[in-house]
C-alpha cells in the first residue's frame, strides 16, 4: 500500500485517556478516530493490526480443536431473564425494545447465546466435548470509558464457550485452553503472565486472567519471588500467620475523646497500626455484619462480599445503620461485646493485645485479647484484606512483590452457572441425562492491539512486534516525484516485496525527508528502506531496523534479505 493512501493528521488528546501512551501513539498514527465517548472508527493501518492479532488467535484456537460460530450482536432479554443476569448485570448492559415493545440488549458476552445453541443442537454424549468460539463485537455500556480503546464502551472480543461431560474431561478442555492463550500471547512475543483472578459477573469457581505486563497496566499482580503463584490483587493470598502469641496484658477502656481514625489512635495511645484492628460494617442479607482487618491493612471488597451472608456488591452501613445496631457510631465500634455477625481476618485473628473500638463514643479498648475477651468462631475467620509487598508468599517460596499488568484474556470455570438454569443437558453412554460443564474463555482482540503497543513503544514511536505488524517492511522514496532513479529503484522493491508475499508500505508522498523519518518512527513498522539518489549512486539504499539505533547501508538485494530474514 501507498501511504499517500492512509490517513496520518495530528489529532488532540483527550485529557482523559493522555495517561496510556497506546492511546496518544493510535491517534497520532493513524490507526484509530474518535466517534463519541469510548466509541471508535478504525483506520487502514489500525485495522490491519486487528486482523493481524485475529489471524493469530483462529489460527491457534482451531489448532485447539475449537470451531468458529458467530453469534448476534443483539441479544433478547428472554435468555437472560432464563439466567437471572438480565438484572444482576446492572446498567453496563444496553437494553432497548424493538417496534414491538420486545426487550433486547447489546450483548456484553454471549454465555446464554451459545447455551442456547448447544441445548438446541447437542443431545448426545457422542458429540462431547465440544468448544465453540467467535470473534464478534461486544458492548458495555461503561459509566466512565478512558485509556482509549483499553476501556472502549465498544470493542471487539475473541470469547469461546466448551461443554464437557464431566470433571477429568473438562480439565483437559481447560488446560488445552490455557496454554492456547500462551502461545497466541507467545506469538505475539508479548511479556506477559497469568493469574489466580475473581470470577466476576460471569460467575463459576475458578479463573485465569491473561496480563501483558506494562508499567500502565490498571491491575496489580501479585507473584511469590519463587515458585510459579501468581494472582490478580483482588484475588491473592498471603501465607497463613504464626500462631497468636498468649495474652500479656489485662483488658482496659480508656477514654479517647474526638479519636476515630486508626492513625489518630495510633497517635493518641503511643501504639503501631499493626497492633490495632479496625472494624467495618457492611449490608447483610438480613442484618448488619461486621468486618474486622488489621489497622495496617486494608480490606478486600472483593472478598468481603463473597461471604455467606454479605450483600454482593458490597455495601458499607450508614453513620444511622451503625450506630442503631453497635451502639456507638463508627471509628468507637470493635468486636468485643460485637451484637452483629462478625468475620474477622485471620491476621487480625493472629493478634493479642491488640487495640480496638469498646462500642462507646470516645473510648477504645486495650489489651484486647481473642477468646478470653471476644468469641472466636474458627468458621468465621477468614481471608478479606488485600496483601502487601513483602508479605510471605502462600506457596511457601519467597515474599510476594508486585507488578502491573493489562488484562488482555481471562478463561473461567463456570461448572453448570449457565447449563442448569437453560436446562441444558444431554444423553450420557448408559442414557442418563447429564447436566454439561461449562468453560468460558475470553480475549480482548482491540484491547490487545492497546496493550502490544503499551509493551513496545520509545519516545519516537509505535515499535511493532514483527508477528502482529501492520507492514514488515516500510519503503521511505526520497524524492520520488523528482527523480526517475528513485522512483524506480523504490517501485523495484514495493513489486518485489508483492510478489514475495511481503506486506510493503510505500511512502511516496512529497514530503521533507525528515517529516518522513519521524513519521516512519511513530508508525514503527519493524524494517525500513531509504531510496534516495545519494545512496543509489553507490548502489545502495538505507536499511535500518526499527528497534535499533543505526542505520546500514545496503544494496537493494541486501536490504530485502534483511526484511525476510535471510
Amino acid at each position: 500500500m501507498r501511504q499517500s493512501q492512509l490517513l496520518v493528521p495530528t489529532i488532540k488528546e483527550n485529557p482523559a485517556d493522555a495517561e496510556v501512551a497506546s492511546h496518544r501513539l493510535m491517534l497520532r498514527a493513524g490507526l484509530i478516530r474518535q466517534v463519541a465517548s469510548g466509541l471508535y472508527t478504525w483506520l487502514p493501518t489500525g485495522l490491519r493490526v486487528i486482523r493481524q492479532v485475529e489471524a493469530i488467535i483462529r489460527e491457534e484456537l482451531n489448532r485447539s480443536g475449537a470451531q468458529e460460530v458467530l453469534m448476534p450482536v443483539v441479544q433478547p432479554a428472554e435468555l437472560w431473564h432464563e439466567t437471572g443476569r438480565w438484572t444482576k448485570m446492572g446498567p453496563e448492559l444496553l437494553r432497548f425494545q424493538d417496534r414491538h415493545d420486545r426487550d433486547f440488549c447489546l450483548g456484553p458476552t454471549h454465555e446464554e447465546i451459545i447455551t442456547d445453541l448447544f441445548r438446541r443442537e447437542v443431545h448426545s454424549y457422542r458429540q462431547m466435548p465440544c468448544n465453540f468460539y467467535q470473534i464478534q463485537t461486544k458492548f458495555r455500556d461503561e459509566i466512565r470509558p478512558r485509556f482509549g480503546v483499553m476501556r472502549a464502551r465498544e470493542f471487539t472480543m475473541k470469547d469461546a464457550y466448551s461443554f464437557d461431560l464431566d470433571e477429568a474431561s473438562f480439565a483437559d478442555t481447560y488446560r488445552e485452553m490455557y496454554d492456547c492463550y500462551s502461545r497466541i500471547l507467545t506469538r505475539m512475543a508479548l511479556d506477559f503472565r497469568a493469574v489466580d483472578a475473581d470470577t466476576g459477573n460471569i460467575g463459576g469457581a475458578n479463573s485465569h486472567e491473561f496480563h501483558v505486563l506494562a508499567e500502565s497496566g490498571e491491575d496489580v499482580i501479585a507473584y511469590a519471588t519463587g515458585g510459579d503463584y501468581a494472582a490478580n490483587l483482588e484475588k491473592a493470598e498471603a501465607a497463613l500467620p504464626e500462631p497468636r502469641p498468649k495474652p500479656g496484658q489485662q483488658l482496659e477502656k480508656v477514654a479517647t475523646p474526638g479519636v476515630s481514625s486508626i492513625a489518630e489512635v495510633c497517635d493518641f495511645l503511643g501504639v503501631e497500626p499493626a497492633q490495632t484492628v479496625k472494624t467495618l460494617m457492611v449490608r447483610g442479607e438480613e442484618n448488619l455484619v461486621a468486618l474486622v482487618v488489621r489497622g495496617d491493612h486494608e480490606l478486600n471488597e472483593l472478598k468481603a462480599a463473597r461471604l455467606p451472608g454479605v450483600v454482593d456488591p458490597l455495601a458499607f452501613a450508614g453513620d444511622d445503620e451503625v450506630l442503631a445496631a453497635m451502639g456507638s457510631r463508627p471509628g468507637s465500634i470493635g468486636p468485643i461485646g460485637c451484637s452483629v455477625p462478625c468475620f474477622v481476618d485471620r491476621e487480625a485473628a493472629a493478634l493479642a493485645d491488640f487495640v480496638c473500638g469498646a462500642n462507646e463514643d470516645n473510648f477504645h479498648l486495650t489489651g484486647a485479647n481473642w477468646e478470653r475477651d471476644a468469641t472466636l468462631d474458627a468458621g468465621l475467620v477468614v481471608d478479606i484484606r488485600n496483601v502487601l509487598e513483602g508479605d510471605k508468599a502462600p506457596n511457601g517460596q519467597g515474599t510476594l512483590k508486585f507488578l502491573r499488568g493489562i488484562e488482555v484474556g481471562h478463561i473461567f470455570q463456570l461448572g453448570t452457572v449457565y447449563s442448569e438454569p437453560l436446562q441444558a443437558t444431554v444423553l450420557d453412554g448408559q442414557g442418563n441425562s447429564v447436566t454439561p460443564i461449562m468453560g468460558c474463555y475470553g480475549m480482548g482482540v482491540t484491547r490487545l492491539v492497546a496493550a502490544i503497543i503499551e509493551q513496545n513503544h520509545d519516545e519516537a514511536g509505535i515499535v511493532w512486534p514483527e508477528p502482529v505488524a501492520p507492514y514488515l517492511v516500510h519503503i521511505v522514496a526520497l524524492n520520488y516525484e523528482k527523480s526517475e532513479a528513485v522512483r524506480a529503484a523504490a517501485d523495484d522493491l514495493y513489486e518485489t516485496c508483492v510478489k514475495a508475499g511481503i506486506a510493503a508500505l510505500l511512502d511516496d508522498r512529497d514530503e521533507r525527508p525528515g517529516v518522513k523519518f519521524a513519521e516512519a518512527d511513530l508508525l514503527g513498522i519493524p524494517h525500513r528502506i531509504v531510496v534516495g539518489e545519494r545512496g543509489l549512486k553507490q548502489g545502495n539504499v538505507e536499511y535500518r531496523y526499527r528497534r535499533e539505533p543505526d542505520n546500514q547501508a545496503l544494496t537493494p538485494e541486501a536490504a530485502l534479505q534483511r526484511v525476510a530474514g535471510d
